[in-house]
């Protein structure tokens, strides 16, 4: 029997990335898996590849900066599968790379609103579902950025600190009614993102960090896989409110 098999899991920004790794991860594992991401063609594709594979699969748009959407992600979820057992809420964002005395308002709000209040609002309407039930697991994801800062990189760190005290109250909240709730910090890894760096002409910088990590090479995407899956598993069973660190050993020098 597959550790997962008969239970439901939610990943956000799940159409790349960590977050379709993620999603592999679990439905591998035998969990029936709803995918949701901004981007309705790229996750309806992403969720037609694990559909061909057998998995039970479904797909939702949602943009996590939005209330409503939020909460009907979580109905739609439910209606399809019933129950909700695991979430891992991990879409996110980056800032534009400016100093702080030049960031926008118009920018805060978007990456604050998917970074920060997107996890909020998803962990609130998660909660209710689970609260229900009376267990459930959720990992929301921060980055090394909640846990370190970066020069113009001030609304994204600040946010993904956020997180990570969302999490902490959180988990206190709801230890003792059968749910756990813990964090990720994922560190650099090939992702969209660290495209979008290099697209962005800032190959140099991600180069100069990459040098700095003990490691010595990105991570990969099931790599993070894996850490959701154990923080959701019976495995991890007393493992609440924890912040996971997972980036090669980069914050510990």
């Amino acid at each position: 029997m597959k550790i997962m098999e008969g239970k439901v899991s939610l990943v956000t920004g799940a159409a790349s990335g960590l977050g379709f790794a993620t999603a592999k991860a679990f439905a591998e594992a035998g969990a029936a898996v709803a995918l949701a991401d901004w981007n309705a063609e790229a996750v309806k594709t992403a969720a037609g590849q694990l559909e061909s594979d057998g998995y039970q699969i479904l797909a939702i748009t949602c943009d996590v900066s939005d209330d409503k959407q939020v909460e009907e992600m979580i109905d739609k979820t439910v209606a399809a599968f019933g129950r909700l057992d695991y979430a891992y809420n991990n879409a996110g964002v980056q800032n534009e790379l400016v100093g702080a005395a030049d960031q926008t308002r118009g920018d805060f709000d978007r990456v604050t609103g998917i970074n920060y209040r997107g996890v909020w609002s998803c962990m609130k309407f998660e909660l209710r579902q689970m609260r229900k039930q009376g267990s459930g697991a959720i990992v929301n994801c921060s980055s090394i950025g909640g846990i370190l800062g970066g020069a113009k990189r001030g609304t994204y760190h600040g946010a993904k600190h956020g997180v990570i005290g969302l999490t902490k109250s959180a988990a206190l909240e709801y230890a003792a009614q059968g749910i756990r709730i813990n964090s990720i910090c994922p560190g650099m890894f090939q992702t969209a993102m660290s495209d979008q760096m290099i697209a962005d002409g800032q190959k140099e910088i991600l180069d100069a960090m990459l040098e700095t990590v003990p490691v010595g090479r990105l991570g990969r995407p099931d790599e993070i896989a894996s850490a959701v899956l154990f923080l959701c598993s019976d495995a991890a069973s007393m493992v609440i409110g924890h912040t996971l660190v997972v980036d090669g050993g980069y914050s510990i020098q």
